[in-house]
């Protein structure tokens, strides 16, 4: 006879689960036999995913970190990183530009002409500049950087206005007319006595699109007097 159930009874099985349990574990025939692996087993290789770990970036931040390489990377939150330290400031090179200062009257050492002339004449139209700032560039020793600097300038200029009035004047035999080289040539004579006059009441005069042309003559062409 089933048994009456109270209203505490929440077993949600079926009565007779137990009951059916064993017997099916009795019946041992119908039960399945464990099979005997016979033969070598085959050899388990690496998997493809095994590659991740040996990368030792590809780990997790929480990986122990008492046994990394020194290039592995930051292991943890907790850890504070390492900063390369910064570089040194190194401020840009001074532009190349004359030396303050007015000209004088006293000797340049090289040439014995006093300073004002020999700050003024390499910028001498007609080709006299050529000359003096070649002289100069030679004669007057590095301890005179005022005068090789304008030297140097003046050489710079006196080059740039030959090739200019050369161009023109092969575009003059070129189209018979020889009125563009006139005006430059007029145009450069005028800029030369400007620079003269400037350089003569002690002004700073620097032609920038010529700083690199100057700054090469002066560290490449060697003064004869090294004192």
């Amino acid at each position: 006879m089933e048994s009456k159930k109270s209203k505490y009874d929440t077993n949600p099985l079926d009565p007779d689960y137990v009951k059916k349990t064993e017997e099916m574990w009795d019946d041992s025939d119908s039960s399945p036999q464990t099979q005997e692996v016979k033969g070598a087993t085959r050899e388990v290789g690496p998997s493809a995913k095994e590659d991740p770990r040996r990368n030792v970036y590809s780990e997790a931040p929480t990986r122990r970190y008492d046994n990394l390489s020194p290039d592995s990377a930051y292991p943890s939150v907790f850890v504070p990183p390492t900063y390369s330290q910064p570089a040194p400031y190194q401020p840009s090179p001074a532009p190349y530009q004359s030396p303050a200062g007015r000209p004088t009257h006293r000797s340049v050492a090289g040439i014995g002409l006093p300073e004002k002339w020999a700050m003024m004449l390499p910028y001498a139209p007609f080709y006299i500049g050529v000359v003096v700032s070649l002289v100069e560039m030679f004669l007057v020793p590095r301890k005179e950087p005022r005068v090789r600097f304008h030297a140097a300038q003046g050489l710079a200029v006196q080059l740039a206005i030959v090739i200019v009035q050369t161009l023109f004047t092969l575009i003059g035999a070129i189209t018979d007319s020889s009125f563009g080289g006139n005006l430059f040539g007029a145009a450069s004579t005028i800029f030369l006595i400007v620079s003269m006059v400037r350089v003569w009441k002690g002004r700073p005069h620097h032609i920038a699109p010529l700083t690199e042309l100057s700054q090469w003559f002066n560290e490449h062409i060697e003064p004869r007097t090294k004192s």
